[in-house]
């Protein structure tokens, strides 16, 4: 009968087949469905949410908020993991990403901004569905991280990567499955029933987790200390100057791209510039101030976590922007409807979940991952090559075959540089590398939509101009930023004038995707090739030191990791 003391399971690859095993991998598994299945719902009710609270100006905030925690909070839990234990820091955030769901179902505004005369009320109880689904994003990056952390804890080094890709087909799962869920949801029960019926998917995961999971000897053997002296070793002030950096950053952009403000708007510098303070203090507390910061630094001056971070960071850079431009591409540029948008997705959506499965596979058989990372580099490169190249004369099956490589490419890198990244770190060090790869990722998301909508909208109105050239068009330019339905409402000529700006807009910031995905092939070619252990080495007890020394670090590990530091 396992106890509390009992190491986490299996113990050997032997006992991948045992009961406790399999519970517990469910009991993740749900999690990354949840997840998944939690983003597309909500995204496909954005319009009837915010038409229900009659806010619909501020209806994509319901996304950002969430996206926003989610990153900020991501490292955070990569250190949790460490500090409070493995199961208290996923049962935290599944209880914290369940009652803000929950709570998202019974809000009853969203308004993020309140006129200057209306600044005296609380403008929190304004904006409760942002404020509820920023709570979910901070409970839902624990569950991304802390379930990958125990998976690390428990899998060999070597079948890692399958289970990875288990874990990613679950995630293409939940995606599939919420948006047509969504749909139905908003058109009979309603939107409220979203969130609700969450709840009782969650409440089963954390059940199994809670019974099956168990502490490694890292957190089983530490020093005893107060659960206030553990909450005393967070980095409060890396966390909030984190926070304060994307937001601001992401409300600056907001007014440029959403709201029509141009640079010189003090709303927008002044965010922007809040935003780069924001990031300096936050590097400044990380390499210099905070005693375990939240942010592993000193991972970053060694040669494969500094790589696999960079490629992480541009990769969901690249990802993000695909993912908020294509669509874009088949509305406003060819005038067709977001159905068949989405349609030109689903083959990428099969390819993520194939790509993923076969490099687990691949690496578990040959307990190698560099080659197979450098073609889906190629082939990530390879799609937006071709994606640079659409124009009105390219062929129907280009267009539904163009993401393909992509897809394939961008599960197949994600699931080796992970694997890579463990495998160049201490055994002690895995909640915190997990922590650092998450962190590189979601910033890379927010960023890529951020930059790649700012770009777009620029080069937009910029075509727009030069087209239109006659009194009163600025109106109708206004209009054509503000909506793409607009277009389908304008005459023949100027319609084809809209049509032709915005391919021209979105050509350029697919060119400028393919220098990203070039600058992504080269950032892999460093990341070495290291032995991936076919036994499962867990967390040994130690308190780790207050600052670290990489040099020393990379000096203690020859016999731990064959070719670390190479």
């Amino acid at each position: 009968m396992p106890t509390e003391r009992t190491p986490l399971v299996p113990k050997s690859p032997g006992d991948a087949g045992s009961l406790d095993f399999v519970l517990m991998i469910m009991g993740i598994l749900s999690f990354a469905f949840l997840s998944s299945l939690d983003g597309t719902i909500v995204a496909t009710l954005l319009s009837t949410i915010g038409s229900s609270l009659q806010s619909m100006q501020f209806s994509s905030w319901v996304g950002t908020a969430y996206l926003l925690s989610r990153t900020a909070s991501t490292p955070l839990f990569g250190r949790l993991a460490n500090v409070l234990g493995r199961r208290p820091s996923i049962l935290f955030a599944g209880t914290l990403f369940g009652v803000a769901t929950v709570l998202c179902g019974f809000a009853q505004n969203m308004q993020v901004h309140a006129a200057p005369a209306e600044l005296t009320t609380n403008t929190v109880a304004r904006a409760q569905l942002v404020a509820y689904r920023a709570l979910a994003g901070m409970g839902g990056s624990g569950l991304t991280v802390v379930g990958s952390i125990i998976l690390s804890d428990s899998v060999p080094l070597k079948s890692r990567g399958l289970y990875q890709g288990f874990t990613n087909l679950l995630w293409g799962f939940g995606a599939a499955v919420g948006a047509p869920l969504g749909g139905w949801l908003g058109d009979t029960i309603g939107w409220r029933a979203a969130f609700t019926i969450q709840a009782p998917i969650l409440t089963c995961g954390l059940l199994l987790v809670f019974f099956k999971v168990r502490e490694p000897p890292l957190i089983l053997n530490a020093e005893r200390t107060t659960f206030l002296a553990k909450l005393k070793r967070i980095d409060y002030a890396g966390t909030f100057s984190l926070v304060a950096a994307l937001l601001t950053f992401v409300i600056g952009m907001n007014f440029k791209t959403i709201l029509g403000h141009e640079w010189d708007d003090i709303k927008v510098w002044g965010y922007l510039i809040t935003s780069a303070v924001s990031l300096f203090t936050f590097l400044v507390v990380e390499f210099k101030l905070a005693a375990e910061p939240i942010m592993a630094v000193w991972m970053l001056k060694l040669r494969t976590p500094f790589f696999v971070s960079t490629h992480n960071f541009l990769l969901s850079l690249l990802t993000s922007s695909t993912l908020y431009n294509t669509p874009l591409y088949f509305t406003a540029a060819r005038l067709r409807t977001s159905a068949n948008a989405g349609s030109h997705f689903v083959s990428n959506s099969a390819c993520v979940a194939a790509g993923s499965l076969f490099a687990g596979w691949y690496m578990r058989h040959t307990g190698r991952y560099w080659k197979i990372q450098a073609l889906g580099c190629l082939g990530l490169l390879t799609a937006n090559c071709v994606l640079a190249s659409w124009s009105t004369r390219t062929p129907e099956w280009v267009l539904y075959t163009t993401l393909m490589p992509a897809g394939l490419g961008s599960a197949g890198t994600l699931t080796t540089t992970l694997l890579a990244l463990i495998a160049s770190i201490p055994p002690n060090d895995i909640p915190l590398a997990t922590g650092l790869s998450y962190l590189f990722r979601g910033t890379g998301e927010v960023l890529g939509v951020s930059l790649s909508a700012a770009l777009t909208q620029t080069l937009l109105a910029r075509e727009l101009r030069r087209r239109m050239v006659y009194d009163g068009a600025d109106e109708i330019i206004a209009k054509i930023l503000a909506s793409t339905a607009y277009i389908h409402t304008l005459p023949t000529e100027l319609q084809e004038k809209a049509t032709a700006s915005w391919m021209r807009a979105l050509h350029i910031v697919f060119q400028c995707q393919m220098v990203v995905a070039v600058c992504l092939f080269l950032s892999a070619l460093p990341i070495e090739e290291l032995p991936l252990q076919d036994t499962l080495t867990a967390p040994q007890p130690g308190k780790p030191p207050a600052v670290y020394d990489a040099e020393a670090v990379r000096d203690n590990l020859p016999d731990q990791h064959p070719g670390y530091g190479r």
